[in-house]
Protein backbone atom coordinates (compact mmCIF):
# COMPACT_ATOMS: atom_id res chain seq x y z
CA UNK A 1 0.00 0.00 0.00
CA UNK A 2 1.21 3.59 -0.06
CA UNK A 3 0.77 6.25 2.54
CA UNK A 4 1.14 9.88 2.53
CA UNK A 5 1.43 11.88 5.42
CA UNK A 6 0.40 15.38 6.09
CA UNK A 7 1.98 17.22 8.85
CA UNK A 8 3.15 20.16 10.45
CA UNK A 9 5.57 18.60 13.11
CA UNK A 10 5.72 14.69 11.82
CA UNK A 11 4.37 13.58 15.43
CA UNK A 12 3.81 10.43 13.44
CA UNK A 13 7.14 9.32 13.09
CA UNK A 14 6.74 5.86 14.75
CA UNK A 15 4.01 5.22 12.65
CA UNK A 16 5.73 5.76 9.35
CA UNK A 17 8.90 3.89 10.49
CA UNK A 18 6.28 1.07 11.66
CA UNK A 19 4.31 1.30 7.48
CA UNK A 20 8.31 0.75 6.06
CA UNK A 21 9.58 -2.03 8.21
CA UNK A 22 6.19 -3.55 6.73
CA UNK A 23 7.16 -3.05 3.58
CA UNK A 24 5.04 -0.44 2.16
CA UNK A 25 5.26 2.82 -0.01
CA UNK A 26 5.36 6.45 2.39
CA UNK A 27 6.10 9.79 1.92
CA UNK A 28 5.69 12.90 3.99
CA UNK A 29 5.08 16.21 3.84
CA UNK A 30 6.05 18.66 6.96
CA UNK A 31 5.37 22.11 6.82
CA UNK A 32 7.20 23.35 9.89
CA UNK A 33 11.03 24.18 8.74
CA UNK A 34 12.20 23.47 12.50
CA UNK A 35 10.66 19.84 11.50
CA UNK A 36 12.34 19.23 9.00
CA UNK A 37 15.08 16.90 10.41
CA UNK A 38 13.01 14.83 11.26
CA UNK A 39 12.93 11.60 9.77
CA UNK A 40 15.83 12.54 7.61
CA UNK A 41 17.05 9.84 5.51
CA UNK A 42 15.07 7.54 7.01
CA UNK A 43 11.72 8.02 5.23
CA UNK A 44 11.06 9.68 1.54
CA UNK A 45 10.05 13.12 1.83
CA UNK A 46 8.03 15.69 -0.67
CA UNK A 47 7.87 19.39 -0.27
CA UNK A 48 4.22 19.24 -1.70
CA UNK A 49 1.67 16.64 -0.81
CA UNK A 50 -0.97 17.64 -3.38
CA UNK A 51 1.40 16.94 -6.26
CA UNK A 52 1.56 13.24 -4.65
CA UNK A 53 -2.53 12.35 -5.03
CA UNK A 54 -2.00 11.15 -8.15
CA UNK A 55 0.76 8.93 -7.26
CA UNK A 56 -1.70 7.64 -4.21
CA UNK A 57 -3.92 6.99 -7.06
CA UNK A 58 -2.04 4.89 -8.76
CA UNK A 59 -1.62 2.54 -6.14
CA UNK A 60 -1.81 -1.26 -7.35
CA UNK A 61 -4.10 -2.01 -4.15
CA UNK A 62 -4.56 1.45 -1.63
CA UNK A 63 -3.41 5.05 -1.71
CA UNK A 64 -4.11 6.78 2.06
CA UNK A 65 -3.82 10.32 3.11
CA UNK A 66 -2.94 10.58 6.26
CA UNK A 67 -3.29 14.12 7.99
CA UNK A 68 -1.79 14.39 12.06
CA UNK A 69 -3.08 17.74 13.30
CA UNK A 70 -5.91 19.72 13.71
CA UNK A 71 -4.42 22.83 11.88
CA UNK A 72 -6.99 25.67 10.77
CA UNK A 73 -9.26 24.58 7.70
CA UNK A 74 -7.44 20.49 7.68
CA UNK A 75 -10.33 18.89 8.56
CA UNK A 76 -12.17 20.72 6.29
CA UNK A 77 -9.30 19.72 3.63
CA UNK A 78 -9.93 15.88 4.57
CA UNK A 79 -14.20 16.31 4.54
CA UNK A 80 -13.10 18.03 0.75
CA UNK A 81 -10.92 14.49 -0.20
CA UNK A 82 -13.12 12.38 0.79
CA UNK A 83 -15.17 13.82 -1.74
CA UNK A 84 -13.25 13.42 -4.10
CA UNK A 85 -12.73 9.77 -3.70
CA UNK A 86 -9.56 9.42 -1.26
CA UNK A 87 -9.28 7.73 1.36
CA UNK A 88 -8.18 9.69 3.98
CA UNK A 89 -7.60 9.15 8.00
CA UNK A 90 -7.22 11.90 10.30
CA UNK A 91 -10.12 13.62 11.23
CA UNK A 92 -13.13 16.15 9.80
CA UNK A 93 -14.22 19.26 10.19
CA UNK A 94 -16.55 18.45 13.06
CA UNK A 95 -13.73 17.05 15.05
CA UNK A 96 -11.65 20.05 14.62
CA UNK A 97 -14.29 22.12 16.12
CA UNK A 98 -15.35 19.85 19.08
CA UNK A 99 -11.37 20.08 19.96
CA UNK A 100 -10.85 23.78 19.37
CA UNK A 101 -14.33 25.28 20.15
CA UNK A 102 -14.59 24.19 23.96
CA UNK A 103 -17.54 26.11 24.56
CA UNK A 104 -19.30 24.53 21.88
CA UNK A 105 -17.96 21.26 22.73
CA UNK A 106 -19.14 21.83 26.14
CA UNK A 107 -22.71 22.41 24.95
CA UNK A 108 -22.73 19.65 22.93
CA UNK A 109 -22.30 17.59 25.77
CA UNK A 110 -24.15 18.95 27.88
CA UNK A 111 -27.33 18.47 25.97
CA UNK A 112 -26.66 14.78 25.48
CA UNK A 113 -26.74 14.18 29.43
CA UNK A 114 -23.03 14.75 30.13
CA UNK A 115 -22.82 16.61 33.77
CA UNK A 116 -21.03 19.62 32.69
CA UNK A 117 -18.58 21.74 35.08
CA UNK A 118 -19.45 25.62 35.12
CA UNK A 119 -17.30 27.36 32.40
CA UNK A 120 -17.18 30.42 30.79
CA UNK A 121 -15.54 31.99 27.62
CA UNK A 122 -13.87 35.13 26.95
CA UNK A 123 -11.95 36.97 24.51
CA UNK A 124 -10.40 39.17 27.00
CA UNK A 125 -8.41 39.57 29.56
CA UNK A 126 -9.87 42.40 31.89
CA UNK A 127 -12.99 41.33 31.12
CA UNK A 128 -11.77 37.26 32.61
CA UNK A 129 -9.91 39.06 35.36
CA UNK A 130 -13.11 41.30 36.70
CA UNK A 131 -14.84 37.97 36.91
CA UNK A 132 -12.55 36.26 38.97
CA UNK A 133 -12.46 38.77 41.31
CA UNK A 134 -16.27 39.55 41.44
CA UNK A 135 -16.35 35.49 41.62
CA UNK A 136 -13.34 33.99 43.70
CA UNK A 137 -12.27 30.09 43.28
CA UNK A 138 -10.48 27.32 41.90
CA UNK A 139 -10.51 27.20 38.34
CA UNK A 140 -8.61 25.89 34.77
CA UNK A 141 -7.20 28.23 32.17
CA UNK A 142 -7.95 27.28 28.54
CA UNK A 143 -7.04 28.42 25.13
CA UNK A 144 -9.36 27.99 22.23
CA UNK A 145 -8.06 26.96 18.68
CA UNK A 146 -4.22 27.24 17.12
CA UNK A 147 -1.62 28.89 17.51
CA UNK A 148 -1.22 27.82 21.66
CA UNK A 149 1.59 25.61 23.44
CA UNK A 150 0.17 23.09 26.36
CA UNK A 151 1.93 25.28 28.92
CA UNK A 152 0.15 28.14 28.07
CA UNK A 153 -2.93 26.28 30.05
CA UNK A 154 -3.04 26.42 33.32
CA UNK A 155 -4.73 24.02 36.70
CA UNK A 156 -5.29 26.67 39.44
CA UNK A 157 -4.33 25.36 42.97
CA UNK A 158 -5.60 28.80 45.20
CA UNK A 159 -9.23 28.85 46.45
CA UNK A 160 -9.09 32.84 45.62
CA UNK A 161 -8.74 32.00 41.84
CA UNK A 162 -5.41 34.66 42.50
CA UNK A 163 -2.96 32.44 40.98
CA UNK A 164 -5.16 31.87 37.70
CA UNK A 165 -5.32 36.13 37.80
CA UNK A 166 -1.75 36.26 37.56
CA UNK A 167 -1.41 34.10 34.93
CA UNK A 168 -4.10 35.45 32.87
CA UNK A 169 -1.88 38.94 33.19
CA UNK A 170 1.32 36.74 31.87
CA UNK A 171 -0.12 34.63 29.49
CA UNK A 172 -3.35 37.15 27.70
CA UNK A 173 -2.04 40.31 28.54
CA UNK A 174 1.68 39.34 27.44
CA UNK A 175 2.66 36.62 25.00
CA UNK A 176 -0.56 35.35 23.77
CA UNK A 177 -2.23 38.38 22.96
CA UNK A 178 -5.44 40.50 24.19
CA UNK A 179 -7.32 39.10 21.74
CA UNK A 180 -7.02 35.32 22.41
CA UNK A 181 -9.87 32.85 23.15
CA UNK A 182 -10.06 31.26 26.02
CA UNK A 183 -11.91 29.57 28.90
CA UNK A 184 -12.29 29.48 32.47
CA UNK A 185 -13.61 26.09 33.90
CA UNK A 186 -14.72 25.75 37.34
CA UNK A 187 -12.09 22.84 38.84
CA UNK A 188 -13.53 19.19 39.57
CA UNK A 189 -11.83 16.87 41.87
CA UNK A 190 -11.30 13.30 41.19
CA UNK A 191 -9.29 11.33 38.83
CA UNK A 192 -8.33 12.62 35.58
CA UNK A 193 -9.71 9.60 32.78
CA UNK A 194 -9.75 9.17 29.15
CA UNK A 195 -11.90 7.22 26.70
CA UNK A 196 -11.09 7.10 23.24
CA UNK A 197 -11.52 4.78 20.19
CA UNK A 198 -10.79 4.90 16.16
CA UNK A 199 -13.84 6.15 14.09
CA UNK A 200 -14.33 4.50 10.65
CA UNK A 201 -16.90 7.37 8.99
CA UNK A 202 -19.99 5.02 10.10
CA UNK A 203 -19.26 3.41 14.17
CA UNK A 204 -16.50 3.50 16.55
CA UNK A 205 -14.09 0.39 16.49
CA UNK A 206 -14.32 -1.29 19.40
CA UNK A 207 -13.32 -1.95 22.32
CA UNK A 208 -12.62 1.43 23.22
CA UNK A 209 -9.30 2.14 25.50
CA UNK A 210 -9.07 3.62 28.65
CA UNK A 211 -5.83 5.77 29.53
CA UNK A 212 -4.50 8.03 32.50
CA UNK A 213 -2.27 10.86 31.31
CA UNK A 214 0.45 12.50 32.91
CA UNK A 215 0.86 16.19 31.48
CA UNK A 216 3.09 18.39 33.85
CA UNK A 217 6.63 18.03 33.41
CA UNK A 218 7.80 16.73 36.41
CA UNK A 219 7.09 13.78 39.20
CA UNK A 220 4.20 14.50 41.63
CA UNK A 221 2.27 16.63 38.98
CA UNK A 222 4.59 19.75 39.05
CA UNK A 223 6.06 22.46 36.80
CA UNK A 224 4.41 23.24 33.83
CA UNK A 225 1.35 21.43 31.42
CA UNK A 226 2.91 19.70 28.79
CA UNK A 227 1.62 18.15 26.00
CA UNK A 228 2.18 14.49 27.69
CA UNK A 229 4.90 12.77 29.75
CA UNK A 230 3.57 9.62 29.76
CA UNK A 231 -0.05 7.36 30.14
CA UNK A 232 -1.06 4.38 31.30
CA UNK A 233 -3.50 2.54 28.34
CA UNK A 234 -5.44 -0.56 28.56
CA UNK A 235 -8.42 -2.31 26.04
CA UNK A 236 -9.62 -3.96 28.79
CA UNK A 237 -13.05 -2.69 31.11
CA UNK A 238 -13.58 -0.21 29.22
CA UNK A 239 -17.49 -0.42 27.37
CA UNK A 240 -19.16 0.52 30.59
CA UNK A 241 -17.52 4.12 30.51
CA UNK A 242 -17.21 4.66 26.74
CA UNK A 243 -21.26 3.52 26.69
CA UNK A 244 -22.06 6.73 29.37
CA UNK A 245 -19.45 9.12 26.80
CA UNK A 246 -17.82 8.45 23.59
CA UNK A 247 -21.08 6.53 22.06
CA UNK A 248 -23.10 8.93 22.55
CA UNK A 249 -21.23 11.34 19.73
CA UNK A 250 -21.43 8.15 17.45
CA UNK A 251 -24.52 9.76 15.56
CA UNK A 252 -23.33 12.78 15.11
CA UNK A 253 -19.47 11.58 13.99
CA UNK A 254 -21.27 9.56 11.27
CA UNK A 255 -23.14 12.33 9.92
CA UNK A 256 -20.07 14.76 9.82
CA UNK A 257 -18.08 11.74 8.13
CA UNK A 258 -15.07 11.43 10.45
CA UNK A 259 -12.34 9.23 10.06
CA UNK A 260 -9.96 8.61 12.92
CA UNK A 261 -9.08 8.38 16.15
CA UNK A 262 -11.44 10.27 19.06
CA UNK A 263 -10.94 10.61 23.01
CA UNK A 264 -12.80 12.55 25.62
CA UNK A 265 -10.75 13.09 28.81
CA UNK A 266 -12.86 13.41 31.84
CA UNK A 267 -12.98 14.00 35.71
CA UNK A 268 -14.31 11.07 37.00
CA UNK A 269 -15.60 10.97 41.00
CA UNK A 270 -18.39 10.15 43.22
CA UNK A 271 -20.64 12.69 41.68
CA UNK A 272 -20.18 11.44 37.88
CA UNK A 273 -18.38 11.48 34.70
CA UNK A 274 -17.30 15.11 34.07
CA UNK A 275 -16.06 15.11 30.63
CA UNK A 276 -12.60 17.99 29.67
CA UNK A 277 -11.97 17.98 26.61
CA UNK A 278 -11.82 16.08 22.97
CA UNK A 279 -8.54 14.99 20.99
CA UNK A 280 -9.89 14.21 17.22
CA UNK A 281 -7.09 13.32 15.56
CA UNK A 282 -3.85 10.93 16.52
CA UNK A 283 -2.64 12.03 19.95
CA UNK A 284 1.07 11.80 20.68
CA UNK A 285 2.26 9.72 22.58
CA UNK A 286 -1.25 8.04 22.60
CA UNK A 287 -0.95 6.48 19.37
CA UNK A 288 2.74 4.71 20.47
CA UNK A 289 1.55 3.59 23.62
CA UNK A 290 -1.53 1.38 22.24
CA UNK A 291 0.04 0.05 19.63
CA UNK A 292 1.67 -2.97 21.40
CA UNK A 293 -1.51 -3.68 22.87
CA UNK A 294 -3.41 -3.82 19.30
CA UNK A 295 -3.48 -7.28 17.02
CA UNK A 296 -3.22 -5.68 13.58
CA UNK A 297 -0.54 -3.49 12.07
CA UNK A 298 -1.00 -0.23 11.26
CA UNK A 299 -1.81 -0.80 7.32
CA UNK A 300 -4.33 -3.00 8.57
CA UNK A 301 -5.65 -0.95 10.78
CA UNK A 302 -5.33 2.51 8.54
CA UNK A 303 -6.83 0.43 5.67
CA UNK A 304 -10.16 -0.66 7.32
CA UNK A 305 -10.60 2.88 9.08
CA UNK A 306 -10.85 4.33 5.33
CA UNK A 307 -12.93 1.65 3.98
CA UNK A 308 -15.32 0.20 6.89
CA UNK A 309 -13.79 -3.22 6.37
CA UNK A 310 -12.99 -4.09 10.01
CA UNK A 311 -15.53 -5.34 12.47
CA UNK A 312 -13.48 -3.91 15.54
CA UNK A 313 -10.14 -3.24 16.79
CA UNK A 314 -8.65 -6.89 17.76
CA UNK A 315 -6.83 -6.00 20.75
CA UNK A 316 -4.31 -7.80 23.44
CA UNK A 317 -5.31 -7.62 27.22
CA UNK A 318 -3.38 -6.18 30.25
CA UNK A 319 -2.03 -2.60 30.14
CA UNK A 320 0.54 -0.63 28.30
CA UNK A 321 2.68 1.88 30.02
CA UNK A 322 4.65 4.69 28.32
CA UNK A 323 7.34 7.09 29.32
CA UNK A 324 8.03 9.94 26.74
CA UNK A 325 11.88 10.82 26.74
CA UNK A 326 12.74 14.43 25.91
CA UNK A 327 15.80 16.81 26.01
CA UNK A 328 15.79 20.59 26.09
CA UNK A 329 13.96 22.68 24.90
CA UNK A 330 10.82 20.64 26.10
CA UNK A 331 8.80 22.04 27.17
CA UNK A 332 9.09 25.12 25.23
CA UNK A 333 10.30 24.63 21.42
CA UNK A 334 13.03 25.61 19.64
CA UNK A 335 11.27 28.58 18.21
CA UNK A 336 11.52 30.17 21.91
CA UNK A 337 14.77 28.49 23.21
CA UNK A 338 17.64 27.87 20.29
CA UNK A 339 18.99 24.35 21.89
CA UNK A 340 21.12 22.59 19.57
CA UNK A 341 20.00 19.31 17.35
CA UNK A 342 21.93 16.75 16.05
CA UNK A 343 22.87 15.22 19.17
CA UNK A 344 23.29 10.66 19.34
CA UNK A 345 20.51 8.78 20.43
CA UNK A 346 22.02 5.76 21.78
CA UNK A 347 19.61 2.28 21.57
CA UNK A 348 20.11 -0.69 23.32
CA UNK A 349 22.50 -2.70 21.46
CA UNK A 350 21.60 -5.66 20.31
CA UNK A 351 17.66 -4.56 20.08
CA UNK A 352 15.44 -7.79 20.55
CA UNK A 353 12.05 -7.85 19.13
CA UNK A 354 10.32 -6.92 22.39
CA UNK A 355 12.62 -3.91 22.03
CA UNK A 356 11.91 -3.08 18.58
CA UNK A 357 8.52 -3.64 19.75
CA UNK A 358 8.24 -0.97 22.55
CA UNK A 359 10.50 1.54 21.17
CA UNK A 360 8.95 4.54 19.48
CA UNK A 361 11.16 6.93 17.37
CA UNK A 362 9.67 10.66 17.42
CA UNK A 363 12.07 13.26 16.95
CA UNK A 364 15.14 11.97 15.28
CA UNK A 365 16.50 11.81 12.02
CA UNK A 366 19.91 9.64 10.65
CA UNK A 367 23.11 12.14 9.97
CA UNK A 368 26.16 10.07 9.16
CA UNK A 369 24.60 7.08 9.51
CA UNK A 370 24.25 8.02 13.38
CA UNK A 371 20.80 8.14 14.55
CA UNK A 372 20.32 11.95 16.03
CA UNK A 373 18.10 13.92 17.86
CA UNK A 374 15.98 16.46 15.75
CA UNK A 375 12.62 18.59 15.44
CA UNK A 376 10.92 21.44 17.32
CA UNK A 377 9.96 20.37 20.62
CA UNK A 378 12.67 17.65 22.04
CA UNK A 379 10.12 14.49 21.97
CA UNK A 380 12.94 12.73 21.35
CA UNK A 381 11.02 8.86 21.56
CA UNK A 382 8.52 6.92 23.65
CA UNK A 383 9.18 3.85 25.88
CA UNK A 384 6.89 1.56 26.58
CA UNK A 385 6.36 -1.71 28.73
CA UNK A 386 3.28 -3.98 28.89
CA UNK A 387 2.02 -6.67 31.25
CA UNK A 388 -1.06 -8.14 32.94
CA UNK A 389 -0.99 -5.45 35.63
CA UNK A 390 -0.28 -1.35 35.38
CA UNK A 391 2.62 -2.36 37.67
CA UNK A 392 4.08 -5.11 35.83
CA UNK A 393 3.81 -2.92 32.88
CA UNK A 394 5.72 0.05 34.52
CA UNK A 395 8.39 -2.06 35.38
CA UNK A 396 9.03 -3.24 31.76
CA UNK A 397 8.63 0.54 30.45
CA UNK A 398 11.36 1.73 33.14
CA UNK A 399 13.68 -1.19 32.86
CA UNK A 400 13.68 -0.57 28.85
CA UNK A 401 13.88 3.20 29.37
CA UNK A 402 17.32 3.26 31.58
CA UNK A 403 19.06 1.41 28.73
CA UNK A 404 18.92 4.30 25.99
CA UNK A 405 20.99 7.27 26.37
CA UNK A 406 21.31 10.73 25.27
CA UNK A 407 22.53 14.08 26.33
CA UNK A 408 20.43 15.50 28.59
CA UNK A 409 18.06 13.05 28.89
CA UNK A 410 14.61 13.96 30.93
CA UNK A 411 11.46 11.58 31.69
CA UNK A 412 9.31 11.31 34.95
CA UNK A 413 9.83 8.48 36.88
CA UNK A 414 6.26 8.03 38.64
CA UNK A 415 4.45 6.87 35.73
CA UNK A 416 1.32 4.97 36.72
CA UNK A 417 2.41 5.30 40.69
CA UNK A 418 -1.58 6.81 41.45
CA UNK A 419 -3.02 4.30 39.77
CA UNK A 420 -0.90 1.39 41.28
CA UNK A 421 -1.62 2.94 45.05
CA UNK A 422 -5.56 3.19 44.44
CA UNK A 423 -6.85 5.09 41.90
CA UNK A 424 -7.47 2.25 39.45
CA UNK A 425 -8.91 0.32 42.26
CA UNK A 426 -11.55 3.34 43.08
CA UNK A 427 -12.42 3.53 39.51
CA UNK A 428 -14.11 -0.10 39.68
CA UNK A 429 -15.71 0.79 43.52
CA UNK A 430 -16.98 3.65 41.39
CA UNK A 431 -18.73 1.52 39.15
CA UNK A 432 -17.12 2.61 35.84
CA UNK A 433 -14.80 -0.77 35.55
CA UNK A 434 -16.34 -3.48 33.25
CA UNK A 435 -18.50 -5.05 30.32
Amino acid sequence: MRFLGVTETCDLAALYLRLVEEGHEVKVSIDWPESRGTLANMVERTADWRAELDWLRAAPDAGIVLFEAVSEGFGALQDALRRDGHLVVGGSAFGDRLENDRAFSQALLADLGLPIAGMREFADAGEADAFLAARPGRYVLKFCGHGFDSFDNYVGRLADGGDVRAMLRARVSGRVGKTARFVLMDHVEGIETGVGAFFDGTRFLRPACLDWEHKHFFAGDMGELTGEMGTVATFERSGRLFERTLARIEPLLREAGHVGWVNLNAIVNERGVWPLEFTCRFGYPGFAILEPLQRIGWAELLHGLATGALDGLPARPGFSVGIVLTVPPFPYTRRQLPEPVGLPVLLPDPLDEDDRDNIHLAEVGMEGGRLVTSGNYGWTMVVTGTGGTIAEAQRAAYARAERITLPNLRYRLDIGDRLIAGDYAKLGTLGLLGD
